[in-house]
């Protein structure tokens, strides 16, 4: 189980302060942030002794001379994984998609063992699905997992993870859901990142924010519950990405309650 982790003032000092540094990490990027802030935070976490993968972002990517800096500067910092997605931000630079910047990232001359990717169990908002379906049969063989998108339908989940080798793809899947979030910090979340990007994360977050109403509230227990038991039975449910949006002692708090409520085994 990783958690994801924005990269905003106090995040160091806070994944140092709740996370143990066996839980790894990735950390997003955003059109206001900028890719610097995240691979800046990227290398010093990994200083700090965690596994990280920060995003690198297609659209936020301004042309090859810009990669090969970052991935440069992340190589050094012996960082070894990377999550590439295409991206938000209405203006883009050399790269339009995920797969281009892949496609540049293997011909770089830095190896990176871990590349993540994304996948859509509930679809995309502004992709119909036969182009997801398409991007996705054309970043696999590029990549090493695939992270989904928050998703709640654990039956979709398990449908479309299934389905996947029938399309070509075999890569194993990492689940992704929240964390232990409270409906007030998506709200400051959504206010501290810029009119621009709060635009976006409300819209990507309406399906977290509408559960908040709903009788009982929004738990990630029941997702993780419902779909443990695949892990390892499944072909390629390989595990959890937890969305944090920074909320980590909150998070690390119902991870521990987790742990200690799991069965033990043989």
């Amino acid at each position: 189980m990783g958690y994801e982790v924005m990269p905003f003032k106090g995040t160091r000092e806070n994944v140092l302060r709740h996370v143990p540094r066996t839980v790894p990490l990735t950390v997003t990027a955003s059109p206001q942030k900028g890719l610097s802030a995240t691979v800046k935070l990227a290398a010093e976490l990994a200083g700090a002794g965690y596994r990280v993968a920060p995003h690198l972002s297609a659209r936020l990517t301004r042309d090859k001379a810009e990669l090969q800096d970052f991935l440069g500067i992340l190589s050094a910092a012996g960082i070894s994984s990377l999550f590439v997605v295409g991206g938000d931000g209405d203006d883009c630079g050399a790269y339009k998609t995920a797969h281009e910047l892949l496609v540049d990232i293997h011909e770089s001359g830095f190896v990176f063992g871990d590349i993540g990717i994304a996948g859509y169990p509930e679809g995309h908002p502004l992709i119909g699905e036969p182009d997801l379906t398409r991007a996705l049969s054309d970043k696999a063989p590029l990549a090493h997992h695939i992270t989904t998108q928050m998703c709640f339908d654990i039956k979709r989940i398990r449908s479309w993870a299934a389905a996947l080798p029938e399309r070509g793809v075999h890569l194993p899947v990492r689940i992704g859901i929240p964390g232990a979030v409270s409906r007030q910090k998506l709200m400051r979340i959504a206010g501290a990142i810029g009119l621009g990007d709060s635009a976006r994360f409300l819209r990507k977050q309406q399906q977290l924010l509408w559960r908040f109403f709903l009788p009982g509230g929004y738990n990630p227990g029941k997702i993780v519950r419902s779909v443990a038991a695949d892990i390892g039975r499944s072909p390629n449910i390989a595990g959890f990405h937890v969305f944090t949006f920074n909320d980590l002692g909150g998070t690390e708090r119902w991870r521990q309650s987790l742990l200690r409520r799991a069965p033990a085994t043989p």
